[in-house]
């Protein structure tokens, strides 16, 4: 077996910064009126800025695939070419088509000018983490020497005005208040777009900062919980999904089928107690010291969750304290499978990092409860 390290890291955010004021303008107003919810939504948040791959009249800039492969391309330089890439492994929850595969639009993108291996990860945030742990274990076993593994959204597509405004008509037909459900609304003001890939090499590079990855732990909780979080389908009484090919077409937009929806009962009741219960897990396997760790990455979708996390871990023995966290989610805001690889991205750039130090990082998925934790060590 051989020792895997991220040797490179980059980040690429698609134009500028928008602000809570201006996201409107980015997506639109649904049924031309300005959302009620979103004011509550954003406060409890704590997201100030986010980025979008749209102009402010709403149309697309980049697609997920054009991200992706501005993010990579911050890899390449004098010790790794583009023409060097053995493995290109992408995750995401939002690829700009069912069919072919992101990876492959990807590769496309890029140009290389070759053939490469190819894996797309799809799901919700954990699929970032899937796709590194296939480069990961490709290195490990001697398959590849290296391994490009990407995490992306761009989730702004989703969320515009005009994909809400059938349902909003059809429910004021019904005579019905023409609000679009909150499980539906709620992420209209919590999901953004951008992209973080790593290069993964089997030798750490002289003289720069590289993480040896030690482990990659995945759990699921579906045996136990129903689905939380969800698109392509509606949620039956039973907790049951029922998949948009059983529904009559004309459905799909009078219900906003295709949109992704989030119970927020769940969501609370669950996603920070299977997180600790999981992380739980993981140090016990690996007897780890909590003390031992030097840098907590958490991926959290909102501010609001970021007090309970903290004290579900120290309820499982995993008290870290608070100057050990590292959070970007109000700067950048929640990029899904994206998220952990650019917090990683901006503290391996940031010159905090020292020789030796441990770096733990945690990916809840509130899909049907699935979490992920990995631990680096700095080189």
């Amino acid at each position: 077996m051989y020792d895997v390290f991220i040797t490179k890291a980059s980040t690429y955010l698609p134009n500028e910064p928008v602000s809570n004021d201006e996201m409107e303008s980015y997506l639109g107003l649904v049924n031309n009126t300005p959302s009620k919810a979103r004011a509550l939504i954003l406060r409890n948040n704590k997201i100030t800025t986010r980025y979008y791959a749209l102009d402010k009249n709403g149309k697309p800039t980049h697609t997920n695939a054009q991200i992706t492969a501005k993010a990579i391309e911050g890899l390449f330089d004098e010790h790794f070419k583009k023409e060097d890439m053995e493995l290109l492994s992408c995750g995401t929850t939002s690829a700009d088509q069912i069919q072919p595969s992101h990876a492959s639009m990807v590769h496309g993108e890029l140009n290389i000018g070759k053939s490469v291996e190819i894996n797309t990860s799809t799901g919700l945030c954990n699929s970032g983490m899937n796709a590194l742990n296939y480069g990961f274990l490709n290195i490990k076993a001697g398959i590849k020497d290296n391994a490009v593994c990407v995490g992306s959204e761009r989730m702004s597509a989703w969320m515009t005005a005009d994909k809400f405004n059938h349902e909003a008509e059809n429910l004021k037909q019904l005579e019905e208040r023409p609000i679009v459900a909150f499980k539906r609304e709620f992420l209209r003001w919590m999901l953004s777009d951008g992209a973080g890939a790593f290069l993964l090499e089997n030798k750490p590079r002289e003289n720069e900062t590289s993480l040896k990855i030690e482990f990659i732990d995945f759990y699921s909780y579906a045996h136990q919980i129903e689905a939380c979080m969800y698109s392509g389908c509606e949620k039956q009484e039973d907790g049951s999904l029922k998949s948009w090919a059983e529904y009559p077409a004309e459905e799909w937009l009078n219900q906003s089928i295709f949109a992704l929806k989030q119970d927020t009962k769940l969501l609370d009741e669950y996603i920070l107690v299977k997180g600790a219960e999981s992380l739980r897990s993981s140090f016990d396997k690996h007897n780890l010291d909590p003390d031992s760790i030097d840098h907590v990455l958490a991926h959290i979708s909102s501010g609001y969750f970021k007090e309970g996390l903290k004290n579900e871990f120290a309820n499982v023995g995993l008290d870290f304290p608070w100057e050990k966290w590292f959070y970007n989610l109000s700067e950048v805001g929640n990029i899904g499978a994206g998220s952990i690889f650019i917090a990683v991205e901006q503290l391996m750039n940031s010159g905090r990092l020292k020789k030796g130090e441990k770096v733990l990082l945690c990916i809840p998925e509130s899909g049907r409860f699935a979490y992920s934790c990995a631990l680096l060590t700095v080189c």
